[in-house]
């Protein structure tokens, strides 16, 4: 392995044979598992080394768009402050400062600010630092929360008391949620377990006690996840299990931390449902004989299915995703053609909703979503709206005018002008006639629609998950350049609802990578890009994405920027050993089932390289990071090796390890920005747009 030259690094084979249904699985590359020896960090950091080699020349380009991006964002900023019980809270960012600061003030007194956490100082001497959950208990001097400074989302809980500025000893490894009882001195959390990161335990803990706890709960079902939480109003602790299709809730009242869970319905498979709580009544959003979900209410002393009252009934053309509950009103949101619907209703005196006044968009494409909101007898509603060419805005809802104040809009410096700049929203037939939307945007001095303009289409199309449509300043980059940026709402993501989920999953995966590839072909004969200067990017299991269409069309793409890729399925869910495995299946599918296995491995990246061999690839730049939990790095790195075996054009493949961060990447603001320049230049190079 040479590492500084253009050679690429060379993976020795180690054969590693599988057979399973009577299917031989090689594995070549299985060597690539053994983290932290020797041969493989050698390997990893020959691979950097090749990369770097490869980017040469592209380092004064990946500074100036580090700059130019940094330009337009507000290094000294301020979150708007909110209210929860006697005091305001806020944010601040400090220019230089990699990380968050957390603030707050008696309400009404902005002149007594305390700092009460300080991200930086917890970074101090570490690569990594991610805050986990917070809570802060109810008599205002506790603050509870969790970090994890590897990145392989490893949390350890800590507690501050807000009055002396002192740490406690109380700790706890491999925390997930946590939630303070009434009494300000009872902190309810759950952990995971020792190997696949599943949250299976819930304890029960006191302020100052030197021991864990009492275990209060255990899921023994390795489908299913613990949450514990509270309901708005704060009367009710709310333990969730959950997997990817099924859920149940128990409730516990927070002024009796010490008695037993009660569970609201049984666990019935493909039944999901979440609770809040009001006046005696379990407010419940359940698709229970509603595809698109429904809102329901029941008694909290019968709270068992058989005593549920439907309240608001499924909409099929605009399926419920979630609802906020007040005192005197609710808030659902909704999507309609895919995009979302704030719906608030009044409640009457037997606290059922009244007619609805809708808070609706400007833009053809955008985001928006309840914002922080921890008042529950209020009578105003926050929420935040962004769009792809509208910066993010928090706005307050008065329910009794009916009229919304903005409270902030996040300043965008460096000489943004959201005129320059046009969204749409389009909609495209897939092969087999389903209308599949897609959100473009585009510099409009720069676009002309003849088919000239170089294209960037991202997709995901996975766990039910809508792309969000937000503001980035560091997508200006890509605009200002002349490059069309598409969204590709594709089968299997959740823009309308379950249907549009389980219709790109399981065995319905192939649907998902055939839509991404005709949304690509209809933006090119629709004249909205050039067809020899197209460039695709998705992570996780847009990797997935990526390696499939890639696999099926690499004629298609100029450039592929895959990150964290979920790329070597069959090995990844064969092995029930690893994070995420067991409770995936409800995803993919189980390949020891028979028929799932086959259908599996037939979009299976990584199993499916061989149909590349001696066809022409685009440039594809592989990232990962050697502490990711979810996707982990071997998949990648045995990804890109196995290809470069097949390649037999010069387009570069490159793989970039990050080996002090997780799923995410870089923690600190900086630092990931300077990452999204590195991607940046990589495209523009390869689009021939430098």
């Amino acid at each position: 392995m040479k590492m500084n030259s253009l050679a690429p690094p060379v993976a020795s084979k180690k054969p590693h044979p599988t057979s399973i249904h009577g299917t031989q699985l090689p594995d070549d590359y299985a060597w690539l598992r053994d983290k932290g020896t020797p041969e493989v960090t050698a390997y990893l950091e020959a691979e950097n080394a090749y990369t770097a080699a490869a980017m040469a020349g592209t380092e004064a380009l990946q500074a100036a768009l580090y700059e130019e991006i940094l330009s337009h964002i507000q290094e000294d900023d301020v979150s708007v402050p909110y209210r929860d019980g006697a005091w305001e809270y806020l944010t601040r960012t400090s220019k230089g400062s990699q990380y968050s600061r957390f603030y707050r003030y008696p309400a009404g007194k902005p002149e007594a600010e305390t700092l009460i956490l300080d991200i930086n100082a917890l970074a101090e001497g570490q690569p990594f630092m991610s805050i986990g959950a917070t809570s802060i208990s109810p008599d205002g001097k506790l603050l509870a929360y969790t970090t994890d400074n590897t990145g392989f989302r490893q949390y350890t809980l800590a507690i501050k008391n807000l009055d002396t500025k002192e740490t406690l000893t109380d700790t706890a490894q491999r925390v997930g949620s946590i939630a303070w009882a009434a009494d300000s001195a009872t902190l309810l959390y759950t952990t995971e377990d020792d190997t696949t990161k599943r949250q299976d335990q819930l304890w029960r803990h006191t302020v100052g006690s030197t021991t864990p706890g009492a275990l209060v709960f255990e899921e023994k079902d390795e489908r299913f996840n613990l949450g514990v939480g509270r309901t708005r109003d704060r009367k009710f602790f709310l333990l969730e299990a959950g997997s990817h299709t099924t859920s149940e809730t128990h409730f516990l009242s927070t002024a009796t931390p010490e008695g037993a869970f009660t569970l609201i319905a049984p666990r019935i498979d493909d039944e999901e449902y979440s609770v809040d709580h009001r006046d005696g009544f379990f407010y419940i959003r359940s698709n229970r004989n509603a595809e698109q979900f429904k809102l329901l209410r029941t008694p909290v002393d019968h709270p068992d299915r058989e005593s549920w009252q439907e309240i608001l009934p499924e909409q099929k053309d605009a399926p419920l995703e979630d609802f906020d509950l007040f005192q005197t009103f609710l808030v659902t949101n909704s999507r309609e053609r895919g995009l979302p619907v704030l719906r608030v209703f009044s409640l009457d005196e037997q606290g059922l909703p009244a007619i609805p006044n809708d808070i609706r968009f400007p833009d053809p494409a955008y985001t928006a979503y309840g914002e922080i909101n921890r008042a529950f007898d209020t009578t105003k509603f926050r929420y935040s709206y962004q769009s792809l060419v509208r910066p993010a805005s928090v706005f307050e809802y008065d329910v009794a005018t009916q009229a919304s104040t903005l409270l902030k809009q996040q300043a965008v410096p460096g000489g943004f002008d959201a005129a320059q700049y046009a969204s749409e929203r389009l909609w495209f037939k897939a092969s087999d006639g389903v209308e599949v939307p897609i959100s473009l945007v585009y510099r409009r001095d720069k676009f002309h629609k003849d088919g000239k303009s170089p294209l960037y289409v991202y997709g995901y199309g996975s766990y039910g998950y809508p792309l969000p449509l937000g503001f980035s300043a560091s997508r200006l980059a890509l605009l200002d350049r002349g490059i069309v940026v598409a969204y590709a709402h594709i089968r299997g993501g959740g823009e309308l609802g379950d249907p549009w989920h389980d219709a790109g999953k399981m065995m319905q995966k192939r649907n998902t990578f055939t839509d991404f590839i005709a949304a690509t072909e209809y933006l090119l004969a629709e004249g909205y890009g050039d067809p020899k200067r197209v460039a695709i990017e998705g992570g996780s299991a847009g990797g997935l994405l990526m390696g499939a269409v890639t696999n099926l069309r690499p004629d298609l793409f100029t450039a592929v920027l895959s990150h964290v890729p979920f790329v070597d399925v069959m090995n990844t869910m064969l092995d029930a050993s690893l994070p995420l495995t067991v409770a995936e299946y409800e995803e993919w599918g189980n390949p020891n089932e028979r028929e799932a296995f086959h259908y599996m491995r037939s979009y299976s990246p990584y199993d499916n390289l061989e149909n590349l061999a001696g066809k022409p690839l685009p440039a594809i730049l592989v990232k990962t990071s050697l502490n990711d939990s979810q996707v982990m790095y071997w998949e990648p790195a045995k990804y890109v090796a196995k290809l470069r075996t097949l390649k037999t054009n010069d387009t570069p493949l490159l793989l970039h390890i990050n080996m002090d961060a997780g799923h995410g990447g870089a923690s600190g603001r900086y630092d990931y920005l300077k990452e999204i320049a590195f991607d940046h230049a990589f495209l523009l190079r390869e689009l021939g747009v430098v």
